[in-house]
């Protein structure tokens, strides 16, 4: 089969296609036939050996994948040759062929497409986890999600108006906040043209019960400086590359908290918590609340421009990589 090959720490350019063995799955795992794999922003740090997951050289890349089960281990009972299916892997993903732990592998509902199912459960996981389970964000409360016409952008904004809320979305272009209004963005700031604190006090002066961070910088102290009383600011990620520094005495004056969120943990150390939040949001899925938008698809070829883009801040939604 052909994979992507990591063999050296640096940028995506150094990446390799390689022709590899196809995988042989122990007695609780599965091997895939690859139609789409998820790229995310980790996967841009993973491979410069920047990132907490730090694999053994040489390794395939790639955290998210779907496909179809083409062989299984003496001691699967979940899943047969000829389900779909989608999985988080931590690497692997890649590739023509991957190899699955049982554990980590959903069936995909009907209706939803390789592509979507591929880039689903980190986007959508990460913001239920950080949304419904972290901020226990309620109906007819106010969220800011920043960075909204991001993979978990989006999902948060979607997220959020499944459960009921009132979204205001920002993002850096007039096209990013019109595609974070086209999936359920009440209200929407470009910070590009207007003062973030000033859109917000544009949209909601009463101010925010919950604000969705997945970008740090300069954003996260503005953004939390008009946090409403026992408001939630959670922290999901750093897409700007700089991690800021709240003053202690703005949650202290606000009786507001902060709150981390980080989904792989949740994922492994509470599975059925995960799982419980998996089967809402394919219940959304199937009502059409929920809309998972691939802005474009890559040849496994194509994979280090895909990684260049989404490391450029380039992507809307969700890419994937199509064996």
């Amino acid at each position: 089969m052909r994979a992507v090959v990591c063999d050296t720490w640096g940028g995506e350019e150094l990446l390799k296609i390689k022709d590899l063995p196809s995988p042989v799955p122990h007695d609780d795992e599965l091997v895939i036939e690859v139609r789409a794999a998820g790229v995310n922003f980790p996967d841009t740090l993973i491979i410069r050996n920047t990132y907490q997951v730090k694999p053994e050289l040489p390794f395939t890349p790639g955290n998210e994948v779907a496909g179809i089960v083409t062989s299984v281990g003496a001691k699967i009972s979940k899943f047969a040759v000829g389900d779909r299916v989608l999985a988080l892997i931590g690497i692997g993903a890649f590739c023509e062929e991957a190899l699955v732990k049982e554990h980590s592998c959903t069936k995909i509902p009907d209706g939803m497409e390789f592509g979507a199912a591929a880039g689903f459960m980190l986007a959508y996981g990460t913001s239920w986890h950080a949304v419904r389970d972290r901020a226990a964000l309620q109906p007819g409360e106010t969220m800011l999600v920043l960075g909204a016409s991001g993979g978990v952008g989006l999902a948060a904004v979607e997220i959020g108006k499944a459960i009921g809320a009132k979204i205001v979305a920002a993002a850096s272009t007039n096209e990013k906040c019109e595609i974070a209004r086209a999936h359920g963005a009440d209200e929407v700031i470009n910070y590009t043209d207007e003062e973030l604190r000033a859109g917000i006090k544009r949209t909601c002066p009463d101010g925010l019960n919950v604000i969705y961070d997945p970008v740090g910088g300069k954003f996260s102290e503005t953004a939390f400086r008009s946090i409403a009383w026992r408001g939630r600011h959670i922290v999901v990620g750093f897409a700007n590359g700089a991690i800021p520094s709240i003053p202690l005495n703005l949650p202290l004056l606000k009786g507001a908290s902060i709150v981390g969120v980080q989904y792989g943990h949740f994922f492994n150390h509470q599975p059925a918590e995960n799982a419980a939040g998996v089967e809402e949001m394919f219940k959304w899925f199937g009502e059409g609340k929920i809309k998972p938008l691939v802005s474009k698809s890559y040849s496994l070829d194509e994979t280090p421009q895909a990684l260049a883009d989404i490391g450029a801040r380039k992507v809307t939604g969700k890419i994937v990589i199509t064996p």
